[in-house]
This record gives structure tokens, sequence and C-alpha cells, in this order.
């Protein structure tokens, strides 16, 4: 890729926008960001305005619009980035944009998307471009939720189910030709694990691009999912007994001309090189801290501490251990200059997901951190056996006090950022704590 990407940015952040909307028609602008726990707020902005939002951003209550702030807070102003402008393949007439949020003349710390532009910086100044790929994951169900779409989509196994895969092409079909539309490089989608759940994958990049376009694909999907009828979800474990969604990154890091990858060594016994191994070093030594944004559900820890799924196995790790190219561990090394990382599910606030694994890596960089030995046992099987591998958490409330008492990691991701999120998070797990369940009454009602 050499200096394309990069020369392509910076080219698109010089767009006047009100000339690309005339240019190719476009009436609207979705100026968008994407709040601290994952949900994508918006403003549809006429073309006539856009303009002036392109130098001063569009105006949000940040307290009603997911930001740990209160309704005293100035104006937080969306700023939208033009070198992220995607028109959207099915209404053309709508261009979509990420933003970069600000209040009072700053940068809004605890925003997720200035939060991964930051941690970037950093690696840029060590002389370093990440690059990831995901693998997300979700089902489609019937428009409340609550079964899988596809009535015949009953096999114990139906993982790569071909008639299942067929049953669902007009979706899987329109948004291939989409990002295909977009210039994204799809190369594969598949039926996955559980009945009623897909995968679809295109081509890896640097991790703001990454981000950018996963944040746009959940929106995608979604949309097209509701326009044949259905709905698309992402929540780690919609469905008791079938396998959850996962969101697995491939991450490779290279020179800042983007031609060199600097953690691949042929030599080397898994083909990381040592700065690829303190890398991973990182990862695993920051896991426990980093579950709580990465799997920051409630409902995600039905999935990486499930029982074995219908299908049987769960394909999500439960502690924290590294292999070669083995999938029942939370890191996988399937070959040379790359790792993938299993742990984040479909919850994943897709800039906090990259922001994460960039402060954990470059953290392992800074101190040529060990990731420990390699492990090949089927986890599935024997994980019982390994007894000096950390357990991943429980529930969010063990991950959360996990993240909130690592103040390295606090400091190195941001420590407002994560004040933040720990916070808002606070309140939801206190607000499930306090609901009131029918299995209570099963339980302990004749007690």
């Amino acid at each position: 890729m050499g200096t394309t990407f990069y020369a392509k940015q910076d080219a698109a952040a010089q767009i006047d926008l009100e000339a690309y909307a005339r240019a190719r028609n476009v009436k609207f602008f979705m100026i968008t960001y994407t709040d601290v726990l994952g949900y994508q707020r918006a403003k549809l902005v006429p073309t006539s305005a856009i303009a002036d939002m392109q130098k001063g951003g569009a105006g949000f209550a940040g307290f009603a619009g997911g930001m740990d702030m209160t309704p005293a807070n100035s104006d937080m102003l969306a700023i939208p980035d033009p070198a992220s402008v995607t028109q959207l393949p099915w209404k053309p007439e709508v261009a979509w944009l990420a933003s970069d949020c600000a209040m009072d003349g700053k940068s809004v710390e605890q925003a997720p998307r200035n939060t991964l532009k930051r941690l970037i910086a950093e690696a840029a100044a060590q002389g370093i471009r990440v690059k990831t790929g995901v693998e997300p994951e979700f089902f489609l169900t019937t428009p409340d939720g609550k079964m899988v779409a596809d009535e015949h989509d009953r096999l114990a196994k139906p993982c790569y189910d071909q008639q299942a895969l067929m049953r669902r092409y007009d979706i899987i079909a329109e948004a291939s030709d989409a990002m295909a539309e977009l210039g994204w490089e799809p190369y594969q989608n598949d039926h996955e694990d559980a009945n009623g759940q897909f995968e679809m994958n295109w081509r890896f990049d640097d991790v703001l691009l990454t981000a950018d376009r996963y944040s746009f694909f959940k929106f995608m999907i979604k949309t097209i999912a509701e326009r044949h009828g259905l709905r698309a979800t992402f929540m780690p474990k919609p469905f008791p007994g079938l396998t959850g969604n996962g969101c697995h990154a491939h991450i490779s890091a290279w020179d800042l001309s983007g031609s060199t990858n600097i953690f691949a060594d042929d030599n080397a016994p898994d083909g990381l090189s040592k700065r690829g191994m303190h890398f991973l070093g990182g990862i695993m030594k920051y896991a426990p801290a980093m579950t709580a944004i990465i799997c920051p559900t409630v409902n995600s820890y039905k999935r990486i501490n499930a029982p074995r799924t219908a299908s049987g196995a769960t394909w999500a790790p439960n502690a924290v251990t590294w292999t070669g190219n083995n999938r029942s561990h939370m890191v996988r090394v399937p070959g040379p200059g790359r790792f993938e990382l299993r742990l984040p599910d479909g919850a994943a606030n897709p800039y906090l997901m990259q922001a994460v694994i960039l402060a954990a890596g470059l953290a392992g960089l800074r101190d040529e951190l060990d990731p420990g030995t390699r492990s090949d046992i089927n986890m599935y099987e024997d994980g019982h056996s390994i007894k000096d591998a950390p357990r991943l958490p429980l529930n969010l409330l063990d991950a959360l006090r996990l993240l909130d008492g690592s103040e390295e990691f606090k400091q190195q991701l941001g420590s407002e950022l994560v004040d933040a999120f720990v916070r808002m998070k606070m309140k939801e797990w206190n607000s499930y704590v306090s609901h009131f369940t029918e299995w209570e009454r099963d339980n302990a009602l004749d007690i």
C-alpha cells in the first residue's frame, strides 16, 4: 500500500463537502459520532448547511447523547471528518460522516474516536502504523429479536450451511455489493456456528479506517435487515445454548510507509518478531483490564464463560492464554506477522476496541513485555489443567473493577475516558442487579 492510505486521508481531509454534495447529488449528510457505550448518534443535515457544519460542527447535548456529562454542560460539537464521508449505497442522496467531538474549544477526552486518534498519534511517534481486520458476527432475527428469523435453520452444526446461507442471499449479497462499491474489498461471507448467525469480512487496514468501517457496517447491516423485514443483532449472546457473537481482531504493525510488517520474522518460532512479541505481551498483561471495554455488557459474560453450546464449542475464551493456529485460546497466531485476538464481542465499541488494542500493545512495546509461554492444549477439553493463566472476569462487575483498578492501563488508554466508562457502566450494572427476575421467584419462593 505504500503511502497511499495516508496520502488519500490527507487529500480527503481537504474535501469541500458542499462541492462533494453537488457532484454526487447528495441532499443530506448524517453527522455521526459513537458515544462512550458504543451507541451511534446522528443529526441529518441538509446540504445547504453542511459548509457551516464542516467548519464548526453539529451541536449535541452530550448528557442526552450518551456521554458522561450533565445538562449544564456546553454544547458538544461533532466535527465531521471529511476523510470518512460515505455515500449510502442504498440511499445515495444521503452521505454518512464520522466525527470528532469538541467542547469549549477543546477535544472531548471521553469521546471514543478522539481516544483512538490520540493513540494512533502515539504509535506514529514511535514509527508504527497498526493495522487490523475485524470479523463481525451477527444474528438475523425476527423483528422482536426473540427468535432466529429462518425457521428452517435447525442443524445441530449449522456452520457454513449452504442452504441457510442462500436463504439469506438477498441480505448478504446486498451488503457485500455495497462494501465492494465502497472499496472495502470484501472477500468472504458465511453462515456461522449458530443457527441464524452470519459473518462478513473485508480487507484489513489502518485502525481508524477499520473502526470507521465497522461502525458503518453495523449501521448498514441493521438497515438492510430492517428493509427485508428482519432484525440484525450484534448482541453477544442473544440465544442460550447457541454460539455467541464475537468480533475477532487480526492485528499487525507496519512502518509508517505501510510497506514493511514489523511484526513479521520468518526465522522466529511463531513468525512474530521481538516487537510483535512485546506487543502481544501488552495484550496478555492487560487483557483482564481490557475485558470490560471489549466485552462491555452484562450479556457479554454469557459468551466468554459459557458452557458447551449446541454445536459442541463456544469459540470464546475464558482464560488469558495464547497459542499457534488453535482457536480454543484467547490469542491465536495463525501465521507470520500477525495474531488474532478472540476476546472482543459484538457489543464492543468499534473505536474503543481498536483503542484498547493500541493502548495495551504500545505499553508492551514500551516495557518490552513477554507474553509468556505458548500453550498448545485444547482449552475446551483441558483448560482446567492450566494453573498459572489468569481467568477472565466472570461478570461485568468484576470486569469493571479490574479496569478501574489498573492504574497503568487507565493512564495509557486515558483516565478521563475510563472514568466516564466505569461510571456509566456501573449505573448499568446497578440497574441490572435491581431488576427482579422469574429465576428468583422459581428458586426462592418456597425457601
